[in-house]
């Protein structure tokens, strides 16, 4: 008595999602743009705030996790969020933690580019995945099977 209601339950664990949940693979844009907004109701930031308090399923590979890293430490992306190095580590090792942390082979499959190729293996590699992107080139030519949503989409479905 005389305690806060622990929405947690009794012993504190984590409520799994529902078994039907979508699962998401996040592209570098939306996860840079949710750390430069200044807007704390962006769609962007909601997502990057909800992956870093690990609220909805999220796959992640070593070349994605890679890749975030590099485009956050290139120095006209460091210059606008004025983290140091280590700090950047810190967010990708939370970020990694709460992930499914997946490593599918790219095979001889064709894909709208090339250079998107291990978005589209990862997003693939689960048959409830979509990939949550601000680039419109991939959002108006998905490769064949997968589904994409905008961040505005998929904050609103995930209700972030």
């Amino acid at each position: 008595r005389g305690r806060g209601h622990d929405p947690r339950g009794s012993r504190g664990a984590k409520v799994p999602p529902p078994v039907n949940a979508t699962v998401a693979v996040i592209d570098t844009n939306v996860v840079v743009s949710g750390l430069l907004t200044g807007e704390p109701t962006a769609a962007t930031r909601r997502i990057l705030d909800a992956m870093l308090a690990g609220r909805f399923t999220y796959l992640l590979s070593v070349v994605l996790l890679s890749e975030y890293r590099d485009v956050l430490l290139r120095p006209r992306i460091r210059k606008r969020h004025g983290l140091e190095n280590p700090d950047v580590d810190v967010i990708l090792e939370v970020l990694a933690a709460n992930a499914v942390i997946r490593e599918p082979a790219v095979g001889d499959q064709e894909f709208p580019d090339p250079g998107d190729a291990h978005l589209w293996v990862l997003v693939s590699s689960d048959s409830r995945a979509v990939l949550v992107t601000g680039d419109l080139a991939l959002v108006n030519h998905p490769a064949s099977g997968v589904r994409v949503m905008s961040p505005a989409e998929f904050a609103e479905h995930a209700d972030l």
